[in-house]
């Protein structure tokens, strides 16, 4: 029975892939698309149905899980954050040439403005890359159904569909419509010809991928999700698609005519160049690269768009008012200036003692993707490069190898416990196979931080909360070829202190891990807050060096928030005159 609910986009692609009958879901988590995998672990019908849900070591791994259940005859979906589609690239192109045998959706989710990301890549362009249809829904509503046609068009069109979310249209809520599952199956059967990428093989299969195209080209001159809404004013015509669609109904409505397209790839070639000659002059909107305005000017439309529109960060109702002439009303600004608020690691961050022992030995840090890049804001300022998930360990070898011995004892790479698992482990062995003297610092604090505590190998649970094989992070770098591997507890600044500089003195690689679970894990017992003795502050601000949000200087003398102490005693170490007494157990 149909009904009605308020879902996040995230949400309702969960839900719609659910409907759509799904067998399973294989993610890694990454910012804005985490929540479509945890819908569906905790969705009572996905229980019901005892759906596969997993977090796979990286989005390589669960791309390629996904398609071994789509050759098996089941639907499945595979979800990740737009930078993720640059590890899974190589089996997500190479599955546009197999095709499918069970539905398949890809799922990538885009951060236009980069709130929680390395880039602002657009998507799109692995879509046209590859071949391979993609949709692009503008709400929740659209992402419920969307999703679910998309598995109809995946098994009639014999390919893997692309779906496309944005931070805004994946983290915002509209109403959405429930339906019933569908129940759907198909067997496997031993086709080489089509699953086996030989030279041979796959240049058959090419001009197959291209008669696809042709044939998706032609349905998307009538397909339902790319569609015309009329407007009172001709002078303009707008083309737009996603959250962009939003920005423009809201400040036009319905004066002008909008050409809202849905599917984005193959994008149509007739109903543009009709909906062209409706108006006077077309504008298009659209975030981030010009896919859109090309296209349209590939087939003899002439467009106004990345004129008006950056390239750069998301657009907004006030930019969209501005371009067009009219007068942005969207918001209120302050009469005064908000001083900033850069982001720090939490209050009793396991790193953050860490980081301040790789600051005070001047050491240059290759960082990596995590909580932990957060080492590169002041007062710590400790990271001096983050490039992608796993370049920490890669790149301390080239750096090092590159200096011919002269950065040796002066360098090291830091990377999460998560992170290695993704794709740290192939730079460690590439370290041992070509005998780097390099450390590699992993930070193990028993969870995936930074998208909100996911598991991952290393902590002995699966997605579902139930014990699994534990990776154990010691035996894995002995077993590459590390012979130097040794603990840590990231508290102790004496003891970090020592182990980095023996490690660093040792003429062979070395790995030190850094293990303390993250002090916002619910099972971590703290200390009591540090209460600050004002009588023996005498105001030099040591502690202040490991910025720390619970501590502050007011009247010139230490004060400790303890709404916010875990008592982890890492300023106590610091302060030589007593002023920061070490918390006891609660």
């Amino acid at each position: 029975m149909a009904e009605k609910k308020l879902l996040l986009g995230d949400e309702a692609i969960a839900l719609g892939a659910i409907h759509a009958g799904i067998s399973g879901v294989y993610a890694y988590p990454g910012t804005p698309s985490t929540e479509i995998t945890e819908f569906i672990q905790n969705n009572p019908l996905a229980k019901e149905r005892k759906l596969h849900s997993t977090w796979c070591t990286n989005e390589k791994t669960a791309m390629e899980a996904a398609l071994g259940m789509s050759y098996a005859g089941k639907r499945a979906l595979v979800c990740m954050k737009h930078v993720g589609m640059n590890v899974a690239a190589d089996a997500f192109v190479n599955s546009a040439i197999t095709g499918v045998n069970g539905g398949l959706v890809v799922l990538a989710a885009d951060d236009p403005s980069m709130h929680s990301s390395q880039n602002e890549q657009d998507s799109r362009h692995y879509a046209i890359a590859a071949k391979l249809p993609m949709l692009e829904p503008a709400d929740a509503s659209e992402s419920l159904s969307f999703t679910k046609l998309a598995y109809d068009i995946s098994e009639k069109y014999d390919t893997p569909v692309f779906v496309k979310m944005c931070t805004r249209v994946a983290h915002s809520q509209s109403i959405i419509e429930t339906s019933d599952r569908v129940e759907t199956s198909k067997t496997y059967e031993k086709d080489g010809a089509k699953y086996i990428m030989m030279p041979g093989n796959a240049k058959r299969r090419h001009p197959i991928v291209e008669a696809r195209t042709a044939a998706l080209t032609e349905y998307a001159e009538t397909a339902p999700f790319n569609r015309i809404e009329d407007g009172s004013d001709h002078s303009i015509g707008i083309i737009t698609s996603s959250t962009s669609y939003q920005y423009a109904k809201e400040v036009c409505g319905d004066k002008y005519p909008v050409l809202k397209l849905g599917m984005i790839n193959p994008l149509p070639v007739k109903k543009i160049q009709d909906f062209a000659k409706s108006v006077d002059k077309v504008i298009v909107i659209e975030e981030l690269d010009g896919i859109i305005e090309t296209h349209c000017r590939n087939i003899g439309v002439e467009v106004t768009g990345k004129e008006l529109f950056s390239c750069i960060d998301e657009l907004s109702q006030n930019i969209v008012a501005e371009k067009l002439g009219f007068t942005p009303d969207c918001g209120k600004k302050l009469d005064e200036s908000i001083p900033a608020r850069p982001p720090v690691m939490c209050a009793g961050c396991p790193h953050r003692g860490l980081f301040y022992t790789l600051k005070k030995n001047k050491l240059t840090v290759f960082g990596d993707i995590g909580c932990y890049t957060l080492g590169a804001v002041p007062p710590l300022a400790a990271i001096d490069t983050t490039i992608c998930m796993g370049a920490s360990v890669s790149g301390i070898h080239g750096f090092n190898k590159a200096n011919e011995g002269k950065s040796d004892g002066k360098t090291v790479a830091v990377i999460g416990d998560s992170t290695f698992m993704h794709s740290g482990v192939t730079g460690l062995i590439n370290i041992a196979y070509n005998e780097s003297n390099s450390t590699v610092i992993i930070l193990d604090n028993s969870i995936t931080g930074m998208t909100g505590h996911q598991q991952n190998p290393t902590t002995g649970f699966n997605l579902k909360g139930d014990p699994c094989t534990k990776i154990d992070l010691e035996t894995l770098c002995r077993s590459v070829g590390i012979k130097r591997v040794r603990v840590v507890d990231p508290y102790n600044l004496k003891e970090c202190d020592d182990a980095v500089k023996e490690e660093l003195a040792a003429d062979e690689p070395s790995v030190i891990i850094s293990r303390r679970p993250c002090a916002l894990l619910k099972y971590v017992k703290h200390n009591g807050p540090i209460t600050a003795n004002a009588d023996k502050c005498i105001g030099c601000k040591s502690c202040m060096k490991i910025g720390c949000p619970a501590i502050s200087i007011v009247d010139g003398k230490v004060k400790i928030d303890a709404t916010l102490c875990t008592g982890c005693g890492v300023c106590s170490q610091l302060c030589k005159f007593g002023a920061l007494p070490n918390g006891k157990e609660s």
